[in-house]
């Protein structure tokens, strides 16, 4: 079972669409202990960094994500707001954040006249092979709306990278935990292939 983590921020019901077109059993939960059971986690959201730690902390959430990600090494996967939460920390707050992925969270600045936030349709470029993008082809193309990017300190943890007034951190991962800065439940087949890569990874063998 794929648990879909709600901790009160985000369209959980389009995730949960999408996961049921593609086949897989998954749930909308709040529930640390079925958190910390899952086979796969989902991590969504949209809003801003503070609020979602909080949340996640008034839930009772984390330790059942620490759980799952660390002691269980379940595979994880963040977007949008749930990719920032896994770094270290944001521009935007003063609150830690999960600190899975070595990194901090920066005000998008693109050059030019582009605002921010970004929003709308745009293709990445790949740093490196990943499961996660496996059958991509160049048309390949998700849907953004953020105003703050990750910013890794390791640059073998960018998986790929978009082009908004210079580069942008699209696609990141590091051991089971992967994420993407655009919404894959908004990105019409692209994103459904993507959650479908997500959905075909092999458990580890404790689960």
């Amino acid at each position: 079972m794929i648990a879909i983590v709600d901790y009160g921020i985000g369209n959980l019901g389009s995730v949960l669409n999408m996961m049921k077109r593609i086949g897989a059993e998954a749930e909308i939960t709040a529930d640390p202990d079925v958190v910390a059971a899952a086979d796969k986690v989902i991590l969504p959201g949209v809003g801003a960094f503070d609020t979602g730690m909080k949340n996640l902390a008034d839930r009772g959430l984390i330790p059942a994500l620490e759980h799952a990600a660390r002691e269980r090494q379940v595979p994880v996967l963040g977007f949008c707001l749930g990719m920032q939460l896994l770094v270290g920390g944001s521009e935007e707050g003063d609150r830690e954040g999960l600190n899975w992925i070595p990194g901090r969270c920066e005000r998008l600045r693109p050059e030019g006249s582009l605002r921010v936030p970004q929003m709308g349709w745009n293709r990445l470029s790949a740093t490196r092979e990943h499961p996660l993008l496996e059958g991509m082809d160049a048309r390949a193309r998700f849907y953004f709306v953020h105003s703050f990017q990750v910013v890794c300190d390791r640059p073998e943890d960018v998986v790929a990278r978009t082009d908004y007034g210079g580069p942008v951190t699209a696609v990141i991962a590091r051991d089971n935990v992967w994420a993407t800065q655009f919404h894959p439940e908004k990105s019409h087949k692209y994103g459904m292939a993507l959650l479908r890569n997500f959905v075909s990874l092999p458990l580890p063998a404790a689960v």
